[in-house]
């Protein structure tokens, strides 16, 4: 296939691409490395700094050398058209969004930047997609986080309702817990009015937390690997939480830490993103799976952190502090998520095994973790 992959450069998107490119196709790669600039407008930086793309399309090109790169910021309507125009790709994978919920609640500015970076680049590319080439199936990845907490089932994308006698089917309600959230959930609205308007074809991944580091036989080319964040900003949980460890200070666990979320391995968004090139929707069509493998509380996770990592000589320590965020700690949660199974994912389960080799690969790069960029700095 020829695929366009949005936000190449970032944690989902360079893995993406390393995987694809073994699989031999041919890919057009966008970035302008927004995520990179904010990082050190913030002081923040990743485990290991990764060179550019281009650098890193070197040794990747060993492999697969039907692979281009533009440095070019998917808000720019016109220059999103000219790459869409000159490839006319068969499938568009859509990571090129501003991807914190504490960077989206720092201020204003931050918050704007959010909302208007991630609404821009996804009304760009389905009005790209509608005018150039409408059969293109274009995966977007959302969040589990558009549906908040509520207290019944969180089914995938859809709610059937009966009401005075009469049935119909709408998008599951939404409601997010931070401005990135909401332009996620302004993202799904968007995205099903073009696809019932226009029949675009559209699968939208209502993605866990994600944790990892995607493995394959790139593995020990530390070029190869995507950008490891482990910050307050962002950092994701689990990876802060091994990170953390290593560094022998306490695992933070924010509030009570009951706070009860849908988890993924990267290996597995990559497996179901796979999954959903190869069951693409009818015309028409907006198919919607919730992408995670497994729930856990933020305890659970800092518990089994603490357990695992004893078996390589780590003693970790726990320490609950105050929560800033404004979010539920005690509350239901049972979302489903047997859509992407039945597609053929055979999930990578949380184990201590997994989280050992997380920690051997940041204990690699120890003496680059930075203490101060890990305790909450944000709060709302």
């Amino acid at each position: 296939m020829k695929i366009l992959i949005l936000g190449a450069d970032g944690y989902l998107g360079w893995s993406m691409t390393a995987s694809l490119a073994k699989d031999n196709h041919e890919l057009i790669l966008v970035d302008n490395y927004s995520k990179r600039k904010y990082m050190e407008d913030l002081k923040r930086k990743p485990l290991y700094k990764m060179p550019l793309v281009p650098q890193r399309l070197k040794n990747l090109k060993k492999t697969n050398k039907k692979i281009i790169f533009y440095k070019t910021d998917c808000s720019d309507y016109k220059k999103m058209k000219a790459i869409i125009t000159k490839h006319k790709p068969d499938a568009v994978i859509h990571f090129a969004e501003l991807p914190s919920a504490p960077f989206s609640m720092l201020n204003n500015k931050y918050g704007w930047e959010t909302l208007q970076n991630n609404l821009q680049s996804t009304f760009n590319l389905i009005h790209c997609i509608k005018d150039i080439i409408p059969d293109c199936h274009i995966i977007k990845l959302g969040t589990m986080g558009e549906y908040g907490t509520p207290n019944i089932d969180i089914e995938e994308g859809w709610l059937n309702i009966n009401h005075n006698n009469r049935k119909d089917k709408f998008l599951y309600p939404r409601q997010g817990s931070s401005l990135y959230h909401m332009s996620k959930i302004m993202d799904t609205d968007l995205i099903w009015f073009y696809v019932r308007n226009y029949n675009l074809n559209v699968t939208d991944l209502m993605q866990g937390p994600v944790y990892g580091i995607y493995h394959d036989e790139f593995e020990k080319e530390d070029i190869l690997a995507p950008t490891f964040t482990y910050d307050d900003i962002f950092g994701t949980v689990l990876n802060r939480f091994i990170v953390q460890a290593v560094a022998e200070t306490p695992l933070t666990v924010y509030g009570s830490g009951a706070q009860i979320r849908g988890y993924i391995n990267v290996v597995d968004t990559i497996k179901c993103i796979k999954l959903t090139l190869k069951n693409r929707p009818q015309n028409g069509e907006l198919a919607i799976y919730n992408q995670f493998t497994e729930q856990f509380s933020v305890r659970q996770l800092a518990q089994l952190v603490k357990k695992s990592l004893k078996a390589i000589n780590i003693n970790a320590t726990i320490s609950n502090i105050a929560n800033p965020r404004i979010e539920k700690e005690k509350h239901y949660y049972n979302a489903k998520n047997s859509n992407i199974e039945k597609l053929g994912l055979k999930p990578l389960k949380l184990s201590p095994k997994v989280i050992i080799d997380i920690a051997k690969y940041v204990n690699k790069h120890k003496d680059r973790i930075d203490k101060r960029i890990i305790k909450p700095k944000v709060n709302w």
